[in-house]
């Protein structure tokens, strides 16, 4: 017996020996090996983590006015468990139904309501015991200021109703309200091709939104403390501060003004001609900086989701790719003008040309106006003669040079995401031909408007853009700021300035197609472009849909404003001719409107040019039937006063090259003069006017 009780003892002793060791072997590696970390994990249950996002940057117009920026916004949030105690579920998911709709389609109203129902009956997650509230809103938007105010005046219908119910906390409906913020664009439609949007989850999608997005972010700070379980902060705790750095703003070149006079213009017209899209461009000419640029259809990026047509989210103006028709002639006349093609008083015969190895070239009525000068070719835009001075008379390579020099079929470089380069191939011999007049050849509408700026500045290709400077929001400090960029010189400025007193002849003489443009005391100089369009699918160009352009550019003397408009295949009951009842008064309402914003003086009255006042080089007459002398005169703005009987000229005054102001008289003398009324000697020489007298 004893001996079993030593054994007993013995086997107790070494037992609570080995518990000793167990224990102190326990508390030396949680003491000493595991301290540290077990610090830290006792740390963690007590501490705190919140994230400071930082504010995004504002995008802002020329002027400062803000076109995309972060607006004070809402989030509902209900307590399931506080609705259920009151057994106001439906009552609930039916009003909230009515405040968070988008629209008011029945069979979507079900659905949502049935949503709204299935989160205000939303079980605890087990894995969060604390979790109560559950985040909805206008499907999962966030609401404004208005809809906040609908949301309070709900929860105070509720909680009347559960007072007359006797409902001890009828205070606690379990419908609330946090403040956030969202992005708003305050201008709604505005610029929305150029801005992009902010999706649902805060996500840049597309515009200078997503390009931009890195800018505009900023950095995310953290604030960490320790609290209890309650989460209130222990005083005296350790806290650290890891301060959001905002994001930067942006200025861009757009003018709010005239991005909305573009915009209003171009709904006005769309709505009116019907066509798959219009677009239209205004840009400084000196410096390419982007005052406007718009398309139809277009979208509101605070509703981005109500847009389900895809066509409203591209930014045309520099992706959409198309034939532009007549308004590339200005390639070919400034070429032409270089290399001293370009006669005004020469005549050549409209209508048709045919060259070897291609189809016959026709002007746009087939038929043509029989012998006319190169004058009233350009004013009424003959394809013949484009083919003429381009094909025929620049020949092929020097043709080729200036669409390359004026920066056909490669990018602008404009700063903006999508921009196509459009295609000038030259595969065959029949399209340098059909290039000089705008066939044969893609473009987009951002390259001809930096095309046309060349010619309105004095012969500089500058590279366009929209984004003017990036901002520290609190300081105000230029982080980066962007300059006019010249590419190359296309022309020179003489030939730059010849051209654009061309292109104001398509403005001012009866015969030109640009008259519906002119606005009264400003002279503008543009050109009227008319494509045949090949439909998706086609191979062939179709007979009855067209793609209408028009650009121009004022004031003449010095050009402030050049404005591109372009509407893609509008209802024109199969006549091409009423094109320009969309493109030209579109255009002469932005410019008119612009001008008039910008405070440009109308041109001053003697240096404008008028059918009386413009100035034309006296053509050589000798040899000609009076007919024709006076046909040649009057073609340039000029007339004959014709001295004598005979059949022919055999004499004239002033002599060939001379300069003489349109309205003016050529006297022409044919044969012997028998008897003659005085001519009109205004405007002559002392020299020219003795020699006629005498």
């Amino acid at each position: 017996m004893e001996k079993q009780f030593k054994v007993r003892s013995l086997l107790i002793g070494i037992f609570f020996f080995l518990l000793f060791f167990v224990v102190v072997g326990r508390i030396y590696w949680l003491q000493v090996v595991q301290a540290s970390g077990l610090r830290e994990m006792a740390q963690e249950l007590w501490k705190e983590e919140e994230i400071l996002n930082p504010v995004r940057g504002t995008i802002m117009d020329r002027n400062g006015r803000p076109l995309a920026e972060e607006t004070a916004a809402y989030t509902v949030v209900v307590s399931p468990r506080d609705i259920h105690a009151r057994g106001i579920e439906r009552e609930v998911a039916h009003e909230l139904t009515s405040v968070l709709k988008l629209k008011d389609d029945p069979a979507y109203l079900i659905d949502l309501e049935d949503r709204l129902y299935k989160l205000v009956t939303k079980k605890k997650p087990e894995s969060d015991e604390l979790r109560t509230w559950v985040e909805i809103g206008n499907e999962g938007w966030k609401i404004d200021g208005e809809k906040k105010r609908i949301i309070d005046e709900l929860v105070k219908r509720f909680q009347d109703q559960l007072k007359q119910k006797n409902i001890a906390k009828y205070k606690v409906v379990g419908i609330y309200t946090t403040t956030t913020e969202k992005r708003s664009y305050p201008n709604g439609r505005l610029a929305s091709q150029l801005l992009g949007y902010l999706n649902k989850d805060g996500e840049a999608i597309m515009g200078l939104e997503k390009q931009l997005n890195q800018q505009l972010t900023g950095t995310v700070g953290e604030l960490i403390q320790e609290t209890d379980l309650k989460g209130v902060e222990i005083p005296g705790s350790k806290m650290t501060l890891t301060p959001a750095i905002d994001g930067l703003d942006v200025r861009l070149t757009i003018d709010q003004n005239i991005q909305y006079y573009i915009e209003k213009t171009l709904r006005k017209y769309t709505a009116e001609w019907k066509p798959k899209s219009m677009t239209a461009i205004a840009v400084n000419p000196k410096t390419m900086e982007i005052l406007g640029m718009a398309s139809t259809p277009d979208f509101d990026p605070n509703t981005f989701w109500e847009f389900e047509d895809q066509r409203a989210f591209r930014n045309r103006a520099i992706s959409d790719q198309f034939e532009p028709g007549s308004t590339f002639k200005i390639v070919t006349l400034a070429g032409a003008i270089e290399q001293n093609l370009w006669k005004p008083e020469a005549i050549y015969e409209s209508g048709s040309v045919k060259f070897t190895g291609m189809s016959t070239i026709r002007d746009h009525n087939w038929i043509g106006w029989g012998p006319i000068s190169f004058m009233e070719g350009l004013v009424r835009s003959s394809n013949v003669l484009f083919a003429k001075l381009g094909y025929e008379g620049l020949g092929k390579e020097k043709f080729k040079g200036y669409v390359n020099k004026f920066g056909f079929g490669e990018k602008t470089g404009i700063d903006l995401v999508g921009e196509g380069a459009g295609s000038a191939p030259f595969r065959w011999e029949s399209d340098y031909a059909r290039s000089t007049f705008g066939q044969s050849i893609s473009v987009t509408a951002i390259q001809e408007v930096a095309a046309f700026a060349a010619i309105a500045n004095g012969g500089k290709l500058m590279k366009p853009y929209v984004i003017k400077e990036i901002i520290e929001p609190q300081t105000g400090k230029v982080i980066q700021s962007k300059k006019p960029e010249l590419v190359r010189q296309v022309v020179s400025p003489e030939v730059a300035r010849q051209t654009t007193l061309a292109l104001e002849h398509v403005m001012i003489d009866e015969h030109g197609t640009g008259l519906g443009a002119a606005i009264s005391g400003y002279r503008i100089a543009g050109k009227t472009g008319t494509a045949n369009i090949v439909p998706e699918g086609a191979n062939t160009y179709s007979e009855d849909t067209w793609l209408i352009s028009f650009i121009g550019y004022a004031p003449v003397e010095d050009p402030q404003v050049l404005i591109a408009i372009i509407a893609d295949q509008p209802e024109l009951s199969g006549d091409f001719h009423t094109g320009s009842s969309v493109t030209l008064p579109a255009f002469k309402e932005i410019m008119g409107e612009t001008l008039a914003y910008m405070g440009i003086p109308t041109s001053d009255s003697k240096a404008r040019i008028t059918k009386a006042q413009a100035t034309a080089s006296v053509p050589d007459l000798l040899g000609l039937t009076t007919t024709a002398a006076n046909a040649k005169l009057n073609a340039i703005g000029l007339t004959a006063q014709v001295l004598g009987e005979g059949a022919k000229v055999t004499r004239q005054l002033p002599a060939p090259g001379t300069d003489l102001l349109l309205g003016r008289g050529v006297v022409v003398v044919t044969g012997s003069v028998i008897k003659a009324t005085v001519p009109d000697l205004t405007g002559m020489s002392l020299r020219d006017a003795v020699e006629i007298a005498t």
